[in-house]
């Protein structure tokens, strides 16, 4: 089997990672890739999603896997299935999850999926009596893509109305911005819960926690996420549950009797509130760093999981799943996420320790290579180190041990990855 992934970032790394070790798989193209994923296939320069097309048809690509949400709420799924060609992602239609809030929560209301109390709005005056009505903090939302950053959560009325006013004004996220949710903020513990789709069937995936904050302790400001592990414990069957019942399979059931069946991921942010599910937001892709650990824990063939799903043919899959824990730690640039850094030369020790090389990896994201081959970090997030362990404690270690065998200039990680399972 060929295979095709889109995409340029860790999450796309790890996918590819994955697919390397799988014995049906032949050969792997990444569009556009980044400096290290030539380390597992070919990377192909191209952007336009018709060229694309053409190209996994006349190289008899047998599967496309779409990783980054640009590509989807722009609608690559319906180009290459009017070539006939089989890709893993949701329609332009169903993309809308993730391409606007506004479509998402009021998905989630129609379909009597449980979330926070909302308003949507253009309007300045009608989004300020809402905040008004509102306990403190208050969460404001952009409507469109924002790079994972379009939340702001405001600490008091004052700031939510001054941050409505930035959003709707185009000063804060431009056109992203031009149409708002503000809704109620809920005190619980933040999940990340993805469900693997074919349109009627699903698998639900290891719960993961991710990290946004910059700074230990969760302090600093949000970022595109700067470690996660998985599985938690903070998820056991009956939370599992009804999550299913009450969240995905009305979520399909809905999707589908609305003329856009979900194919690909579902991701669901879920706060917990008293040991009850609340969506906070749906995205149509895997989460990043979260996808770096699942597929560390994923013991089936990757590329069945995906092309069943694509192809309608969950019902049949029998995936496996490690019985391991994996924590992943982000190794960011300088300036991150304040504004680009220099690119630097990144040197990684040679790895020794038995141990870490069986149970580690490093998934490559913002990197690239000069002229002469040397590997630097030219992105934001750099690279995520993995670690797998009997117990998260041992995963965490032995993700800490590899980001010491990493060097380069403004080098920079969180401490804490995991605390919220370790805290006790």
């Amino acid at each position: 089997m060929d295979i095709l992934v889109i995409g340029s970032g860790g999450r796309e790394y790890s996918i590819g990672y994955a697919l390397k070790s799988d014995e049906s798989v032949d050969k792997i193209y990444f569009a556009p890739g980044n400096g290290a994923t030539s380390d597992l296939g070919e990377n192909i320069a191209i952007k336009d999603y018709e060229e694309l097309a053409t190209f996994a048809k006349e190289n008899s690509i047998d599967l496309t896997i779409v990783g980054p949400e640009d590509p989807l709420v722009g609608g690559i799924v319906d180009i290459f299935k009017e070539h006939d060609l089989t890709i893993f992602g949701p329609s332009k239609a169903a993309a809308q999850l993730e391409g606007s809030k506004v479509f998402m929560k009021n998905a989630l209301k129609k379909y009597g999926v449980p979330t926070a109390k909302y308003i949507e709005t253009n309007s300045l005056d009608e989004a300020t009596k809402f905040i008004n009505s509102l306990n403190e903090p208050i969460v404001v939302k952009a409507d469109g893509l924002c790079a994972g950053k379009g939340v702001i959560i405001a600490k008091s009325k004052e700031e939510a109305i001054e941050t409505v006013s930035d959003m709707l004004s185009g000063k804060s996220f431009g056109e992203a911005g031009k149409q708002v949710i503000v809704e109620e903020f809920l005190d619980g513990y933040e999940l990340s819960v993805f469900a693997i789709c074919d349109g009627k069937d699903y698998v639900v995936l290891p719960a993961a926690q991710d990290h946004k904050r910059l700074l230990d302790g969760d302090e600093g400001p949000n970022t595109g996420g700067m470690g996660a592990y998985a599985p938690t414990p903070l998820v056991d069957e009956q939370l599992y549950s009804k999550i299913e019942d009450r969240v995905i399979k009305p979520t399909l059931k809905g999707l589908d009797s609305d003329g856009m069946p979900f194919t690909g991921v579902l991701f669901i942010g879920v706060m917990v509130v008293n040991g009850e599910p609340i969506i906070l937001e749906y995205n149509v892709r895997f989460g990043d760093p979260e996808c770096e650990e699942l597929m560390a824990l994923i013991e089936s063939p990757v590329s069945d999981l995906f092309f069943k799903a694509a192809t309608g043919d969950l019902k049949n899959l029998n995936i496996k799943f490690s019985n391991k824990y994996a924590v992943g730690v982000v190794i960011a640039s300088k300036n991150y996420p304040y504004s680009s850094s220099e690119p630097a030369e990144i040197i990684i020790d040679e790895i020794h320790h038995e141990d870490l090389q069986e149970n580690s990896y490093i998934a490559y994201a913002g990197v690239s290579r000069d002229s002469d081959g040397v590997l630097l970090a030219t992105g934001g997030r750099v690279l995520v180190c993995v670690g797998l362990g009997d117990s998260i404690k041992e995963a965490r270690d032995r993700a800490y041990m590899l980001t010491g065998q990493i060097h380069f200039i403004g080098k920079k990680c969180r401490m804490d990855i995991a605390y919220q399972a370790l805290k006790d």
